[in-house]
């Protein structure tokens, strides 16, 4: 489930609660906002009652107490307040969820954000393979609390993580395993390409997330 950050779990709250604090006469709006920022067209055919309960309510809120009028009043007030804080409840989330043009930004800036990391930590392992090993840079498979971005110690880590790389299969990476363990290790994703046989495409792929330790 998609986290909101505070201000949008706020704004939610308050647009949720709204049928409540304006007596229920703020109802109708309430679900033309939600229908705009859903573009629901099932929200739009329900906005005529919506909108009927709030006249109704504003046409009896001067009767006299125990009339019929007054009736109706106190039922659509209850409805309304009950009933459309309800509904705008069921509907908060997706109502306040990001637009597709955020979730394309997060997202674009969760991979800039993960290929930093994985150059810092290769960069760890480029000077100091000792402290790279014991922050197991490259080995998801073990327990640690260092995010390295997603590299893989090409020399060390099962086939099951050799397979996460992106167009590796389990055939390939079962293969630099069983390759791995007759030479004693690799040094670059040039050498893994060649003595594996891996198609092409894999050789930018490992030079991204392989770190070579021994």
């Amino acid at each position: 489930m998609r986290k909101f950050g505070p201000g949008r779990t706020v704004a939610s709250y308050a647009w949720a609660l709204s049928p409540i604090y304006t007596l229920g006469m703020g109802t109708s709006i309430t679900m033309i906002i939600a229908a705009v920022r859903m573009r629901s067209l099932l929200l739009w055919l329900v906005q005529p009652i919506y909108l009927a309960l709030v006249v109704l309510g504003f046409v009896t809120a001067g009767s006299e107490d125990g009339t019929t009028g007054d009736t109706v009043f106190l039922a659509v007030f209850l409805t309304l307040v009950t009933v459309g804080t309800g509904h705008a409840f069921f509907l908060r989330r997706k109502v306040f969820s990001p637009a597709e043009a955020d979730l394309l930004k997060q997202a674009e800036l969760d991979v800039h954000r993960r290929r930093e990391l994985r150059v810092r930590a290769a960069e760890v392992a480029r000077r100091s393979p000792a402290l790279a090993v014991e922050m197991r840079i490259g080995r998801p498979d073990l327990e640690r609390s260092y995010d390295d971005g997603g590299l893989v110690d090409i020399n060390h880590a099962p086939a099951s993580v050799l397979a996460e790389i992106p167009g590796m299969t389990h055939e390939l990476a079962e293969r630099i395993v069983r390759i791995r363990s007759d030479t004693g290790g690799f040094i670059s994703a040039e050498e893994v390409a060649t003595l594996a046989d891996l198609p092409p495409v894999l050789t930018p792929q490992i030079a991204e997330y392989g770190v070579f330790l021994r």
